[in-house]
């Protein structure tokens, strides 16, 4: 504390003593605190000590509360700013990998995303030409036996037709033979076959 300071404090506490050795004033006493009686001349004196009093206590509490207390609170509060602040760089910290976490899994669904799809219509071109083989194969497999079908069904008409000839070269004959009593075979196998070649089915 300065020099000045501690000798206005010591003349302003030596002050009530000098008032209470001056010579004393009879008077009637005021009831209720003597320290309120401001223009009663012997209770009067004591404003003057409480007024010093409370100056010395207030110095002294602020001294104390500026040396002793204030420096504690204040540690404390820069602490707790400190902590606050590195907890909030923490979480900041920790949102920018979560981000980043995000961002990276993203990335890795849209490729796996693009990869199935790429293999799906690779799978899907595969199966199509496999299917369009195997319907050309088929295709063969199906005309080659068309094919076949129709020769051995024209080879059985061919000799159908062929027999369908003598058949009615033969029923020709024996009509005539039965009506006429003989039959020229030759005649009726020409007759026959130019029927037929009328018909179309020589």
């Amino acid at each position: 504390m300065k020099p000045w300071l501690l000798l206005a404090v010591a003349m302003l506490a030596f002050a009530p003593c000098l008032a209470l050795a001056a010579e004393p004033h009879l008077a009637e006493p005021v009831p209720g605190m003597p320290q309120l009686a401001f223009g009663h001349p012997e209770q009067g004196r004591f404003l003057i000590a409480s007024i010093v009093w409370l100056f010395i206590i207030f110095g002294i509490l602020y001294y104390v509360m500026a040396t002793y207390a204030l420096p504690g609170v204040a540690q404390v509060l820069e602490t707790r700013r400190a902590r606050i602040e590195g907890d909030l760089e923490q979480a900041q910290a920790a949102k920018q990998r979560a981000d980043a976490a995000l961002a990276e899994h993203e990335a890795a669904t849209g490729r796996a995303r693009a990869e199935a799809q790429a293999a799906v219509t690779t799978a899907t071109q595969h199966a199509q030409a496999a299917a369009a083989e195997k319907a050309e194969a088929l295709n063969a497999r199906l005309g080659a036996q068309i094919e076949a079908a129709e020769q051995r069904i024209a080879a059985s008409r061919d000799s159908a037709m062929a027999a369908l000839r003598g058949v009615a070269t033969d029923t020709a004959a024996a009509l005539v033979a039965k009506l006429t009593g003989g039959a020229d075979h030759a005649a009726i196998d020409q007759a026959v076959g130019a029927e037929l070649a009328a018909r179309g089915r020589a």
